[in-house]
């Protein structure tokens, strides 16, 4: 058995036929890395999506969003929760709900996604990852309705730079998931629940290229063939090559949820800046970092195989 079928399966966190229950929390809409990721979560047979809450600023339209993607890649059976509402901004792929009616969408749709959330956490038997690739907005809040949680789920999280910062320079930054709330980040990591990030050390240059770009790009499978509707009339995308992605860092999240067998990783105590830096500190928290490949071409195909196959 090879590394991609290995972790397409999830044996290497599970066991042979187990499957890892998920809540996927995205501010999906922003950066289309989140829309990559949530194809690669549906194409991996390894994770249970129980839900998908919507996080920071127009919620109600990343619900809306995140709809017409399910619906389209026919996936109408994972249930949608919305987060916490902070703003009224447009989001990337507002283009993508032209001519969409939501009021015929035949899921199941939560208004408090944070409710859902909990309930799912408290009524399950195993330990719940919570796969957040957004702000921590709405794990905060779940946090203040229900501090319980954190003895029932476990964190995995795009998040943070703890020694190499945006575009692969070699220098600690405030990232932007940690930043946008740092008040819920400090919330987050102060839980008494396993974290486990992909900060931007690992994968902030991450880019599907050549082949496998061109493999995901002319694929007839819905999670490939809406992800790239979506690339195509995201605001940014002409800021990008036509023959590769923009940055994925939200699919190295998704990954972690199943395995870390392609990664180096790294026990460190972490403290959170004040501008929302991941500052390594003896007095800080415990946090398993994934801050190297050890093998970054089987990624890819990992992630090849999860929206062609």
């Amino acid at each position: 058995m090879n590394w991609v079928t290995a972790v397409l399966i999830g044996v290497t966190v599970m066991g042979a036929g187990d499957r890892v229950p998920v809540i996927l929390d995205t501010d999906l809409g922003d950066d289309i890395d989140d829309t990559w990721a949530l194809a690669m979560m549906l194409g991996m047979p390894g994770i249970d999506l129980k839900l998908i809450v919507t996080a920071s600023g127009d919620t109600e339209a990343r619900t809306q969003l995140t709809a017409r993607i399910l619906q389209d890649m026919g996936r109408t059976d994972i249930d949608i929760g919305t987060g916490l509402k902070q703003g009224e901004r447009e989001h990337n792929q507002v283009k993508y709900l032209e001519g969409y009616d939501y009021a015929k969408y035949p899921g199941r749709v939560y208004d408090d996604g944070i409710a859902r959330m909990i309930e799912i956490i408290e009524a399950s038997d195993e330990i719940i990852t919570i796969c957040v690739i957004g702000p921590q907005t709405n794990i905060q809040a779940a946090l203040e309705r229900s501090p319980g949680i954190a003895k029932k789920a476990r964190i995995v999280s795009m998040a943070g730079s703890v020694h190499i910062g945006y575009n692969g320079i070699e220098k600690r930054m405030p990232e932007w998931n940690v930043f946008r709330d740092l008040e819920a980040s400090k919330a987050v990591f102060a839980a008494p629940w396993e974290i486990t990030i992909a900060p931007l050390d690992i994968c902030g240059t991450l880019r599907m290229t050549g082949n496998h770009y061109k493999a995901i790009a002319e694929s007839d499978n819905p999670l490939a063939a809406v992800t790239m509707d979506n690339y195509a009339i995201w605001k940014p995308r002409s800021k990008y090559p036509e023959d590769e992605s923009s940055v994925l860092f939200d699919t190295v999240a998704v990954y972690l949820c199943v395995s870390d067998e392609l990664c180096e990783m790294e026990t460190i105590n972490i403290s959170l800046g004040d501008k929302g830096q991941t500052v390594p500190d003896e007095n800080g928290r415990p946090v398993r970092c994934a801050l190297k490949w050890k093998d970054e071409a089987a990624f890819k195909e990992l992630l090849v195989n999860a929206m062609t196959r």
